[in-house]
């Protein structure tokens, strides 16, 4: 019997303060270590936050020391993927080695750099976008975390339609719907003991949290009844001027969290009344997927992938429109059983999006990609 194929995966995602990507890296590694169909080696410039639990699933991991990511993966990747031991490179960071010497894979998650290049740092678009087209070019396959996305590659790069697969993603097991006592103490916790409306993301441009705080302030001004509004997530690029006026709206109700630990981030999740997510572009849209898994309704945005994460069981909204975002947000604070309703069907809906599933596929990808 062949022995399975022996991958090699970019780390860089999980170097830093875990992200969408950092998420989606880490338990697609562990969903794919738990099938045992591919030897795993996770390689990085620097030695990844979840070290001890991928070495755990036996996940074997390198380091190769570079001041940056992207020179790493330029320039010193490659020559360690010419040793012979690797078979296929997997990319979960987008882009490829310019001279990448075995075959390789490519999660695109989404192709805001090319799209809205305005809300990424320099640093960002630096290191994105010279290698978009040479490393989409380059991959035998291109695997898409929504319908959506594929979409936007298939448009934006026709000459890669053929090898694009879609791979949902999952949500983590821990993201369920939670006890009537624990959502009563978090919410006691943060001094909304009716509940609250949440955010829960990255609060930079590309979020529209200012657009959400828009909303909410309207409905305020009509309903001072209005719950509080939440923001559970760091500050990202561009994001001082809304720093501010968050701060200056803390005496109005707003509650800015930070940086949240994930175990106390899903206990914010199972306690809020709904879930907002205006989100101006989205490759999959984690957070409401997340909300749907803890029975909470969601209102988010028609535009990208959310409508297609969501289905039926979500409110849409236009994210440039701050008066449809609060009707929505006002339809469920006025009708608990549509709320209720909602929850019931985000459970469900939540339902379709497995780890095991995604590695499976994952699998069947890789498999392709060596044929």
């Amino acid at each position: 019997m062949p022995s399975p194929p022996t991958v090699a995966i970019d780390l860089r995602a999980l170097v830093p303060a875990p992200t969408g990507i950092g998420v989606y890296t880490r338990s697609l590694l562990l969903a794919l270590a738990e099938r045992r169909g591919t030897q795993l080696v996770g390689m990085a410039h620097k030695p990844p936050r979840e070290a001890g639990e991928l070495e755990a699933a036996g996940i074997a991991l390198e380091t190769q020391e570079a001041p940056l990511g992207v020179l790493w993966q330029q320039l010193r990747l490659p020559g360690r993927l010419k040793r012979g031991d690797i078979d296929l490179l997997w990319s979960p960071l987008i882009t490829l080695p310019m001279r990448c010497p075995v075959p390789a894979v490519a999660t695109v998650h989404d192709l805001t750099a090319l799209l809205f290049p305005e809300m990424h740092t320099l640093k960002v678009r630096w290191s994105l976008l010279p290698f978009l087209r040479p490393s989409f070019e380059a991959a035998r396959r291109l695997v898409t975390i929504s319908q959506a996305t594929a979409r936007d590659l298939a448009f934006h790069f026709p000459q890669c339609a053929e090898k694009i697969r879609v791979v949902y993603p999952g949500i983590d097991p821990e993201f369920r719907p939670g006890e009537p006592a624990e959502i009563a103490a978090t919410r006691r916790e943060l001094g909304a003991p009716g509940g609250y409306v949440l955010y829960a993301g990255t609060l930079e441009p590309r979020k529209n949290v200012g657009l959400l705080i828009d909303a909410w302030l309207a409905l305020r001004t009509d309903q001072p009844q209005t719950p509080p509004l939440v923001l559970a997530g760091p500050y990202g690029w561009g994001s001082e001027p809304l720093a501010r006026r968050i701060a200056a709206l803390a005496p109005e109700g707003l509650i800015a969290l930070g940086r949240v630990e994930r175990e106390r981030l899903v206990r914010i999740f199972q306690a809020a009344r709904l879930f907002v997510y205006p989100s101006l572009y989205e490759g999959f849209g984690f957070p409401p997927a997340e909300a749907l898994a803890c029975g909470v309704p969601v209102v988010t945005s028609d535009t990208s992938s959310l409508p297609e994460v969501v289905g039926d069981a979500g409110l849409l909204a236009d994210p440039r429109d701050a008066g449809a975002i609060a009707s929505r947000i006002k339809a469920l604070l006025d009708n608990p059983e549509r709320a209720a309703e909602l929850g019931r069907r985000g459970i469900e809906r939540a339902g379709r999006f497995r780890w095991e599933r995604a590695a499976r596929e994952m699998e069947a990808v890789f498999a392709e990609a060596l044929a």
